[in-house]
């Protein structure tokens, strides 16, 4: 059993260091633990920094390409480094590193696909009373639009097996943690949430500057993902609230026309029609949308056979962790670390 432990790092020079110091060695039930960095184009040396830790593996985007496309990247390499499980954290040692135990137990155990750290935001100090009720909020939201019921959504802190990180498709530039929710639900996986320890705060948030940016982002991107993954209720929900609207005048024009003068407010017949037309018109295109989201599951299916084929094809070739992952030979991201280092 081998565990991958990723961290998506943006100049994090001065934190990297407690942070891989602080990861554990030896779990019971996993055989190797392997670290991987994922450099997002800092400029402090953050990824020479890291490689002299004793991580294991440094993926260095060449400019910052944003949270979620760097979660991204660091599980597709993992997938190909061979993990069977693997667990995401910060590069500002926010999370306890020996907590990680306690994430990846209950995939050892079966009963999960995903779990999540739950950090028990009503308990840390350095949180405001506006970041609890905001953290609160968000999860609340996530927990409709996604039907995963957990009380941290938006932690970072996750443990996800291989089997998951197959299904797992991260399209957002933001963060992933929402997005990945969705996915958890809409395909049905297994999840836990367990409560997790923080360390001091070393610095501020730097995926948002402020609680109303925050907000603006997560939800938008909520909604985004909602309506890709249940298009249909989304447009009809749209429609029905357009045509509701257009009804009103429509039974304006009827009230004076019947009751009152028989003639006139002609207007508000136009104004209606043209809503109600509209409504019918969103509908339509909820349903076109559904039949486009049924073919993009088609394509996830394939991408998901895709990448065991590939993982399946490297391990048979006895291909080391530095060849599998193709995506680094791209001009934007290069690879070193001890496995590269052992090459030469």
């Amino acid at each position: 059993m081998k565990l991958i432990i990723q961290i998506p790092c943006f100049n994090e020079a001065d934190t990297i260091g407690p942070t891989v110091a602080d990861l554990p060695r030896h779990i019971p039930g996993i055989d190797v633990i392997e670290y991987l960095v994922i450099d997002d184009g800092s400029s402090d040396g953050t990824s020479e920094i890291a490689a002299a830790c004793g991580v294991h593996h440094v993926l260095r985007n060449r400019r910052n390409m944003g949270l979620a496309r760097s979660f991204r990247r660091g599980l597709d390499f993992a997938l190909g480094a061979g993990a069977d499980i693997i667990v995401n954290t910060d590069g500002d040692n926010q999370y306890c590193g020996a907590d990680i135990e306690k994430l990846v137990e209950p995939i050892l155990a079966g009963r999960a696909d995903v779990v999540i750290g739950d950090r028990q935001t009503q308990s840390i100090v350095h949180f405001s009373r506006t970041k609890r009720l905001l953290q609160r909020f968000g999860s609340w939201v996530v927990r409709h639009f996604s039907s995963v019921d957990v009380p941290d959504a938006v932690s970072g802190f996750r443990a996800i097996s291989r089997a998951a990180a197959m299904q797992v498709n991260i399209v957002s530039s933001f963060s992933y943690t929402i997005e990945m929710l969705i996915q958890v639900g809409r395909k049905a996986m297994a999840y836990e949430s367990v409560p997790i320890r923080t360390n001091a705060k070393t610095r501020d948030s730097r995926l948002f500057s402020s609680a109303f940016r925050f907000i603006e982002r997560s939800g938008s991107t909520a909604l985004r993902m909602y309506a890709m993954y249940q298009p249909l209720r989304t447009f009809t929900l749209i429609g029905a609230a357009i045509a509701l609207i257009g009804v009103i005048p429509m039974l304006r024009f009827l009230y004076f026309y019947l009751f009152v003068t028989g003639e006139g407010k002609i207007q508000s017949l136009v104004v209606g029609s043209a809503l109600l037309t509209v409504g019918t018109i969103t509908f339509v295109v909820g349903l076109m949308a559904d039949l486009i989201s049924h073919n993009r599951q088609l394509v996830e299916m394939t991408l998901e056979r895709v990448k065991r084929i590939e993982h399946m094809m490297a391990a048979a070739k006895g291909a080391d962790s530095a060849d599998i992952p193709k995506e680094a030979a791209v001009s934007e991201e290069f690879h070193y670390g001890r496995r590269a280092e052992d090459k030469k």
